[in-house]
């Protein structure tokens, strides 16, 4: 063991946190919103929310908070259970709030089933929860568990590879930045060799908003059994690093209780966004399954234009006309023969913006460029189109620099930034969560539907309402999967989708096509016109 290891270790007091409670399966959302949502969502609640619904549970059920939380710790001690043999040592370490009291339990039912247990009460203030003081009687007594309550000093103890790591210390009512004592603590256990499984969330992360947060005062989890659903902060990149594996423990909270609840953060569910999907009917003929615009590509950006094509031909549009500089004719032609050309008066860029009448859908901005010329003809299209409308790449860089023009944007128009477009928009982004808030304000704002691309895309909706979407892989980060998406998008406005319905189901085929090309393919070598081949098996797979 080395000296840093088995040096003393003082703690500063802490808040006792509240622990908060999600239900891992789908329920009816009671609101008839003016978006028609889809009917049956995963729901990502709010702290206020999570404790309502704890409340619900215990008075409807009814049924006692240290009885919810001996659930909480029998579901967890049947997973550890399940995955290690008795041979393992457990360490525990257990906060003052609920979050401690269910690893007090699960140390308690570990014992029982012939584990070895070390468990550490960290009790710095001399104030428990009532559920932690509950279960910490229960175990001061029990023969073979060896049990420390630290007020003040603490030395770590020797761990190797074999042993597993419990984090009791903090659940997601943390709600600042771990310090003193307790940081250094998350330096040992993240320094330890031993595995590391988190009891509902990493100890350090909050639940939700982590922009001012310390990392390196944050647990760093090969586990999290998080109880009932995972956390608004399990979707956002920068903090894949400390969950490991996510598992969710269902441990019965009132399904009618979160049917009550408005929630304003959803996950989109893979059997209800099938409902989406509309049935082909089968007198269609190209004229009654929309026509749709694109307006693309400029000098040496032809292929931008070529995905987005494909992509909104794949998706089931009647017809596709794109207008494009002269210069693109020849190739568009004889990629995307489906296609009709509408050519620009210059060769080189997009100059002069036309009619948009005859089209139930116009998209802009792949491969479109920034120049004066171009920018003029899209504010042109973006003042007199009559219908639906995405924005997308330069068209949003363009938007960029004339943050004036943003307010013309028609209602419901779709825009779809990636970070760096959205920054362009609203400002320098801290992280994802302040991605999300502002993409969110601008949404509410200027009413439009903004679908910030990345892992777990979210869709920001003008009613205030963020949808996540579920699909996708890494592999989809190559160049040209947003025009992809663009051409997904533009075929299912003009087939008469809503904007709404068009967000939601668009993100997830797309999503799900990047997934069905990495089955093909590996992630490794997937292109963005991998996406585009696999939409045919994604709208199948819908349809199944």
């Amino acid at each position: 063991m080395s000296a840093e290891a088995n040096e003393k270790q003082s703690f500063s007091s802490l808040d006792v946190p509240n622990r908060l409670l999600f239900y891992p399966k789908t329920v009816p959302n009671p609101k008839n919103t003016k978006e028609n949502e889809v009917l049956f969502v995963m729901k990502i609640l709010t702290s206020t929310q999570f404790k309502e619904l704890d409340k619900y549970t215990i008075e409807h059920e009814p049924v006692s908070s240290t009885d919810l939380m001996e659930r909480a710790a029998k579901a967890i001690a049947s997973e550890l259970k399940s995955r290690w043999t008795t041979a393992t040592r457990f360490i525990v370490f257990a906060g003052p709030g609920n979050n401690g009291g269910d690893a007090l339990a699960v140390s308690r039912l570990l014992c029982n089933a012939g584990y070895t247990v070390q468990t550490y009460l960290f009790n710095i203030t001399g104030r428990l929860s009532d559920d932690c003081l509950n279960n910490k009687k229960r175990l001061e007594n029990l023969a073979g568990l060896l049990f420390t309550e630290v007020s003040s000093q603490f030395s770590f103890p020797e761990a190797d590879e074999k042993d597993v790591i419990v984090d009791g210390l903090f659940g997601t009512g943390l709600n600042k930045p771990l310090d003193g004592g307790y940081a250094g603590l998350v330096k040992r256990i993240n320094a330890s060799p031993a595995k590391v499984v988190s009891i509902d969330i990493p100890s350090g992360l909050m639940s939700e908003d982590n922009t001012y947060n310390n990392p390196s005062a944050i647990v760093r989890a090969d586990l999290t059994l998080t109880i009932q659903l995972p956390k608004l902060a399990f979707f956002f990149g920068e903090n894949q690093k400390y969950l490991g594996e996510v598992k969710p423990m269902d441990i019965g909270l009132s399904a009618e209780g979160l049917a009550a609840i408005d929630c304003s953060i959803t996950v989109i569910e893979p059997g209800e966004v099938k409902k989406i999907l509309k049935p082909r009917n089968p007198f269609a003929h190209k004229g009654s399954m929309g026509h749709a615009l694109l307006v693309s590509g400029q000098y040496g950006m032809g292929g931008a234009t070529i995905l987005a094509a494909k992509a909104c031909l794949r998706s089931g549009v009647g017809k596709l006309t794109v207008h494009t500089p002269d210069m693109n004719n020849n190739i568009l032609q004889c990629s995307v023969p489906e296609a009709i050309l509408s050519h620009d008066l210059s060769d080189i860029r997009v100059s002069k913006a036309i009619s948009t009448y005859d089209y139930n859908a116009l998209a802009m901005g792949p491969g479109l460029g920034t120049h004066e010329e171009t920018a003029e003809a899209l504010r042109t299209f973006i003042r007199n189109h009559p219908g639906e409308m995405v924005l997308d790449a330069d068209a949003l860089n363009i938007l960029g620099n004339h943050p004036e023009w943003i307010p013309e944007i028609p209602q419901d128009t779709i825009l779809t930034p990636h970070p760096k477009e959205l920054e362009n928009l609203v400002g320098t982004c801290t992280d994802s969560y302040d991605r999300m808030a502002k993409a969110r304000e601008l949404s509410i704002k200027m009413q439009l539907y903004v679908i910030v691309k990345g892992h777990n895309s979210m869709i920001c909706t003008p009613t205030g309402r963020v949808i996540i979407n579920p699909t996708g892989n890494a592999g989809m980060a190559t160049a040209g999967s947003g025009d992809v998406l663009t051409g997904i998008l533009t075929a299912l406005l003009a087939r008469g989708y809503t904007a709404n319905e068009a967000c939601q189901l668009g993100t997830y085929l797309h999503g799900l096509a990047g997934d069905i090309a990495r089955e093909r393919l590996g992630e490794e070598s997937m292109i963005a016109s991998d996406i585009i081949d696999a939409l045919p098996e994604a709208f199948k797979k819908l349809k199944e």
